[in-house]
């Protein structure tokens, strides 16, 4: 009998994806479903070398990870979802204690603790709140670069969170979501607007506590987690522009026109201070002046000053 389903996204995931399957072959009762976007450094090979039984979906082109999951869920047998990335690697027991808070009638998502390389706790990511006018004002502002404890960013990325304790909370990391199958058919799953990646996990965890359900987090079902896997693959243009892109699309969907003109005005005035920063040598690492004002403005201009295609 199959418990839950894994759903694994990949895309050029060859570095860390027999990693990510071996540790669940401890996982007997879970099948997998592995969907690729389109990989062109033989991450299909290299998943086929575990051992385990994986049913892979192979697609023509990145169609976004919201898109895939959607892709997976629909051939899924299990009445849990677990959606999982290519560099996270399950600890024992981990898939079955988020299964096991899924079992309350009112709990539709459970997401586990997640370390890094180190070992240490992914604080600021592991759990956060839904953004805020304001949340998102200090992140676009670079408010949170110059002063990481201001309020607004301490009660964003839950940062005074007791991480030894299970609880409810607003949105648990999509790198290891579960999710109840009543639950995902009852709001439909991923919303595909979100390309290709960024804030469909947000939105999703939003929509979800709006029909209410309820999501909480389990510190006993533990995955170490290296991040960054796919969109450091991305060019400084794309990074800035799907982020923000996708940021306002959330906006447009769960705040006001007046909340949303703030955000762009902020986003506006925080692309320019940006760009400042990089012609007076302060810019990214290893981004050329050039490539970051190209970056800035782009984004500046297309989500922040003229009305977007979202």
């Amino acid at each position: 009998m199959v418990l839950g389903t894994v759903i694994i996204v990949t895309h050029n995931s060859r570095s860390c994806i027999r990693a990510c399957l071996q540790s669940l072959v401890a996982f007997p009762q879970w099948e997998v479903v592995m969907v690729d976007n389109n990989s062109t450094d033989d991450t299909i090979q290299e998943a086929g070398a575990c051992a385990l039984e994986v049913l892979t979906l192979s697609n023509s082109h990145n169609v976004g990870f919201a898109s895939a999951v959607n892709q997976a869920a629909k051939v899924a047998e299990g009445d849990v979802l677990m959606i999982l990335n290519p560099d996270a690697i399950a600890a024992a027991g981990a898939l079955d204690k988020l299964a096991d808070a899924l079992r309350a009638d009112t709990v539709g998502a459970a997401g586990g603790l997640l370390q890094g390389a180190d070992g240490l706790l992914q604080k600021g990511f592991t759990v956060r709140k839904l953004p805020t006018v304001g949340s998102m004002l200090a992140e676009v502002l670079l408010v949170n670069r110059i002063w990481p404890r201001n309020p607004w960013n301490v009660r964003y990325r839950c940062l005074d969170l007791d991480y030894e304790k299970p609880q409810e909370v607003e949105q648990p990391a999509g790198a290891c979501l579960a999710v109840k199958r009543q639950a995902w058919d009852a709001i439909n799953g991923f919303d595909e607007g979100f390309f290709p990646v960024w804030f469909e996990d947000v939105d999703f965890c939003r929509r979800l506590r709006d029909r209410g359900w309820k999501i909480v987090y389990r510190p006993d079902a533990i995955f170490s987690h290296s991040g960054g896997h796919s969109v450091s693959r991305l060019a400084f243009r794309d990074r800035q522009s799907y982020w923000y892109k996708n940021l306002v699309r959330y906006f447009v969907k769960h705040h006001s026109r007046a909340q949303l003109a703030i955000l762009r005005v902020g986003i506006t005035a925080g692309l320019l201070f940006r760009a400042l920063l990089s012609l007076t040598g302060f810019g990214p690492s290893g981004i050329s002046v050039a490539e970051a004002l190209e970056g800035y403005g782009h984004a500046a201009w297309h989500y922040g000053v003229k009305s977007m295609d979202l």
